[in-house]
């Protein structure tokens, strides 16, 4: 038999039977359509976390604390100090620049304006360039600054209209907590990154972050202590070589041995990397539990086909009788099988494809339609028609021609 005239008898068959050809193929819908709408959604989930951690910068080493306990009630000893990224700026090579961070949430007052819980960022002269941002009106504060504690403030874009509207900022006077600044600068609108609202944060030089709001009664003995340097590198520069550098120059100013580091180093790609491997495991559990559903709807197709071989017994007697062979026969239910897997699979795809659209437009996560997810899904469909399409179409063909002449 011809296979064009397969496919038309097949789709004859379907055909006669719509309804229950639909909700035989629902099960294979919502399984290629789960599948894909799972891994979008983790693919999405990798997506976010890979632009939070790029939005710190790029070609970015983190260097953080390990902090130890001297006892109670006292102070944490070894880590970083504000001084260690001075020195990793002097003396490490490959590197564009260093910056440290130290937040404090304060209330912020400008005329008659007040706004409570607002976020304070104590950082260095680096801060727009290693982190990507600039300076929309004024300017940023310098070393100079820094060196000599000058109470001085840069304001994140919203911060800014909402202390002082339409009115220009720069030069006027606002009160942190008890400390009084001068606006010298508003940042250019960034947006949310994450969690992050850069723009509803104010910036100010870290000695006066350390001085004024995070002050430690032993930085006298021990220094200011920060958690976290960032350290930018060229474009030129090999990131191992210049970790290695960093490991050399901290150990020794810290007084340890590599294998007792009170600080640790990690890369942008590093922490990317460990997000990605925790999501791939649990994209695959997703996976798996939607691939159940394409199990659930080849069960679904094998018991329909059953029950089809049972219904049109007489007519394979008769195709039998007019010289049809046991081969034909079995492709004709199988092709049938296929059929209703592939469409199912087709309208799965669509579904899933919107269903992933829909899901990123109205819930607050990001999906990303992995192209290979479609392909997957959409194969595994297949092979599910096939593997429980064959038990039925070979149950009709080998039926005796006689037999099936005399069913009723």
């Amino acid at each position: 038999m011809r296979p064009i005239e397969v496919l038309r008898i097949a789709w004859e068959a379907i055909g006669k039977n719509k309804v229950r050809s639909l909700l035989t193929m629902l099960g294979i819908i919502i399984g290629v359509a789960a599948v894909i709408i799972m891994i979008a959604v983790s693919a999405g989930t990798e997506a976010t976390i890979s632009d939070q951690i790029t939005s710190l910068g790029t070609n970015l080493i983190f260097v953080s604390s390990s902090f130890s306990r001297m006892g109670p009630g006292m102070e944490s000893s070894g880590g970083l100090v504000y001084d260690d990224a001075t020195a990793i700026a002097d003396q490490v090579s490959g590197v564009k620049g260093v910056v440290v961070e130290q937040q404090a949430t304060e209330t912020v007052k400008a005329g008659d304006v007040t706004l409570d819980s607002i976020g304070i960022v104590g950082t260095s002269v680096d801060f727009p360039a290693v982190r990507d941002m600039k300076v929309q009106d004024g300017r940023y504060f310098t070393e100079e600054e820094i060196t000599r504690k000058t109470k001085v403030a840069v304001l994140g874009y919203d911060l800014a209209q909402e202390l002082f509207g339409d009115a220009d900022p720069i030069g006027e006077s606002i009160l942190v907590s008890t400390s009084r600044l001068t606006v010298i600068g508003v940042m250019a609108e960034r947006g949310t990154v994450g969690e992050v609202d850069y723009d509803a944060r104010m910036y100010i030089p870290l000695s006066v972050m350390l001085q004024k709001f995070t002050r430690s009664p032993f930085a006298r003995i021990t220094g200011d202590r920060v958690r976290m340097i960032y350290v930018q590198l060229t474009d030129s520069a090999n990131m191992d070589n210049v970790i290695l550098q960093i490991q050399l120059l901290l150990a020794k100013r810290h007084n340890v041995s590599l294998d007792s580091a009170d600080f640790t180093i990690t890369t942008q790609q590093d922490i990317i990397a460990t997000q990605e491997s925790t999501t791939a495991a649990f994209r695959s559990l997703l996976a798996w539990v939607a691939g159940v559903s394409l199990i659930v709807g080849g069960i679904g197709i094998m018991n329909i086909m059953l029950v089809s071989v049972t219904e049109r017994t007489r007519e394979i007697g008769v195709r039998q009788s007019v010289g049809a062979t046991p081969a034909d026969i079995r492709w004709q239910f199988l092709t049938e099988a296929l059929l209703m897997s592939l469409l199912g699979g087709l309208i799965g795809v669509l579904v899933g494809v919107g269903g992933s659209w829909l899901f990123g437009t109205v819930s607050s996560m990001r999906t990303v339609v992995v192209p290979s997810s479609i392909l997957l899904a959409f194969g595994s469909a297949a092979v599910v028609g096939a593997f429980f399409g064959f038990y039925p179409a070979n149950r009709a063909a080998q039926l005796d021609p006689i037999d099936a002449l005399r069913h009723e």
